[in-house]
């Protein structure tokens, strides 16, 4: 039986995607699982657009690969995109933001962010997080309202990419007891 330490340690960003389509249900447990995911004050400061349509897609992949540098050229071959846009978070998260100077939306959507992608694995898909990108493209392409921020794009599929493995700093280096 597969340990969570083991989901953890298959989880990888994939850099080539097969032209295998995502099954829906599998698509439906993964987003099911980030809805779930914990927020501050419970604000899930969340929307998940996923976009199937292939000439919608294209226009994602198009802005995730032609900014500033050819990165994310992968992203073309992705079936999957899910887009997260920050939504409005409640009036204690606010009051949070400011009286204690930390960005909880921000939080909230990274935690929800690994909850999607640990899904993903867990149902044998790959994913890759995209944080570089053409915001107004984006917002365009999916009518995002101008207020509304576009804060990552994930790219979802199957890949035949090897597990690689991972280069992390030593525990001790990132982890103590009872003191800095």
């Amino acid at each position: 039986m597969e340990t969570f330490l083991d989901l953890v340690k298959r989880r990888q960003s994939a850099y080539s995607f097969t032209n295998k389509p995502v099954e829906k249900e599998k698509i439906d447990r993964i987003l099911e699982t980030a809805r779930l995911s914990p927020s501050a004050c419970n604000a899930q400061p969340w929307k998940f657009i996923v976009v199937t349509d292939e000439e919608k897609r294209q226009e994602i992949a198009d802005a995730t690969s032609k900014r500033f540098l050819p990165i994310n050229h992968f992203s073309k071959q992705a079936p999957v995109h899910i887009v997260i846009v920050e939504e409005s978070t409640n009036f204690f998260t606010k009051v949070g933001c400011y009286g204690v100077n930390r960005q909880y939306p921000l939080i909230d959507i990274g935690i929800a962010t690994a909850h999607l992608c640990l899904a993903a694995t867990d149902e044998g898909l790959d994913t890759h997080v995209i944080g570089w990108y053409n915001e107004k493209k984006i917002q365009q392409s999916l009518e995002i309202p101008e207020n509304k921020k576009v804060m990552l794009v994930i790219v979802l599929g199957y890949s035949d990419d090897e597990i690689r493995p991972k280069k992390r700093k030593k525990i001790e280096e990132l982890v103590s007891f009872n003191k800095y």
